[in-house]
């Protein structure tokens, strides 16, 4: 007993030297994370994203003209490169706001920091990959709108209940820009631009954050600003910004749609909630100065959109092969033109590993290649040939292709 009463004293204080050391380090995963994506300073809101929910709008437009054979190539190219009110005289948009803004879609087309700050050369093939797929849609496929698709002849094919315009080698244009758009624009600007360091922390912008410096007329700081950007590429068009999940999948037909069907997929239910999560976490680490939490959420959104894009290319890759063992002629062009589209995205995804894509552009273009065959296009495919490139990709970012 008198061991004891010698000893327990002892432990006691080492318990409240160790409590007092706890007290003085940083609280790196004690945060004031909001219920939703709201943040104030003031009382006025320090969340926007105009931009990214213009450039949204823009290109839904540009996505359902593709379809609209009254469009001629001036238009929709005039709604891909738009030279705001100055110019020109073409307003190609239907929403006047749209035709009066300066934003583009073509000036954000692979223009990230990271992959394409000192690549101008790539991005400006890029680029023009969309300029030609919306030329070819205007010039090739909309004069063969009433013929029937063939080997070697546009025109039109059934799908089931649906009607389907095709190239001469099967492919959907309108298919092909609107997926490819997910990762040369909304996937590269949200995770390769606005979520890295070399634009989070550009300048001043980690000594005016500390510091409470809001941008001139402004609620927010730089960074803050930021982050939320890459937000607007996923939430931009969501009714209620703030609680975007409950009206996730019916926003726009792009990361926000995608991100609800990948959702939707058993294996891979939660990953809205992840991401929004993720969002919302990076964006209360800025508010507290916690620039090391705020990189790991950051790390956290690159890997959930990229696993996104390549489990939907997996997914129509499948379909595709599927659709093709069962002789639905139709299906198999629609299925595997959006497995194009979420192919070509795959070069903008981002590894936080190594802060590269999972795939290279190299990687990409044989993939491509592989699917769309110089030779007859999709009219000259295997279904065998297609479930071993789903099988290539999902082993790249280990996920079963049969759950995709």
């Amino acid at each position: 007993m008198r061991l004891l009463r010698k000893t327990l004293p002892f432990a006691l204080l080492l318990m409240a030297l160790a409590a007092c050391e706890d007290e003085n380090k940083e609280p790196s995963n004690q945060l004031d994370v909001p219920a939703s994506y709201q943040f104030e300073r003031q009382g006025s809101s320090t969340v926007a994203f105009p931009g990214q929910t213009t450039r949204l709008k823009m290109a839904m437009e540009l996505a359902n003209g593709m379809l609209d054979f009254s469009k001629d190539s001036t238009t929709l190219l005039a709604q891909y490169a738009n030279q705001g009110p100055n110019g020109g005289d073409v307003s190609p948009f239907s929403e006047a706001a749209l035709n009066n803004s300066e934003k583009s879609l073509q000036r954000k087309t692979a223009a990230s920091a990271l992959y394409f700050a000192s690549n101008a050369t790539e991005a400006a093939a890029i680029r023009n990959d969309f300029r030609s797929w919306i030329s070819a849609q205007t010039k090739t496929v909309f004069p063969a709108q009433n013929q029937a698709a063939g080997p070697g002849q546009p025109g039109q094919i059934a799908d089931g209940t649906s009607v389907r315009y095709v190239n001469a080698k099967g492919l959907e244009y309108d298919q092909m820009l609107a997926k490819s758009l997910i990762g040369a624009l909304m996937a590269d600007q949200a995770i390769n631009n606005y979520l890295t360091p070399a634009v989070l922390d550009a300048g001043a912008n980690r000594a005016d954050n500390d510091a409470g410096t809001t941008v001139a007329g402004s609620a927010y700081t730089t960074m803050e600003h930021k982050w939320d950007e890459a937000y607007g590429y996923v939430f931009g068009l969501a009714p209620n910004p703030a609680e975007p999940l409950a009206t996730l999948g019916n926003d726009d037909d792009f990361l926000n749609e995608y991100l609800y069907k990948v959702d939707q997929k058993p294996a891979f239910q939660g990953i809205a909630q992840k991401v929004f999560d993720a969002f919302k976490r990076g964006r209360a680490a800025i508010v507290a100065g916690q620039y090391g939490e705020r990189d790991a959420q950051a790390a956290i959104i690159q890997r959930e959109i990229s696993r996104l894009i390549a489990i939907m290319a997996v997914h129509y890759l499948n379909t595709g092969a599927e659709a093709l063992r069962n002789n639905e002629q139709g299906t198999v062009f629609h299925q595997l033109s959006e497995a194009m589209g979420f192919l070509y995205s795959l070069r903008f995804t981002h590894d936080p590993s190594n802060n590269a894509p999972y795939f290279s552009r190299s990687e990409v273009d044989a993939l491509l290649a592989q699917t769309y065959p110089e030779q007859g296009g999709f009219w000259n495919l295997q279904a065998s040939d297609l479930e071993a490139l789903a099988q290539q990709i999902a082993e790249r970012f280990d996920f079963d292709p049969n759950k995709a």
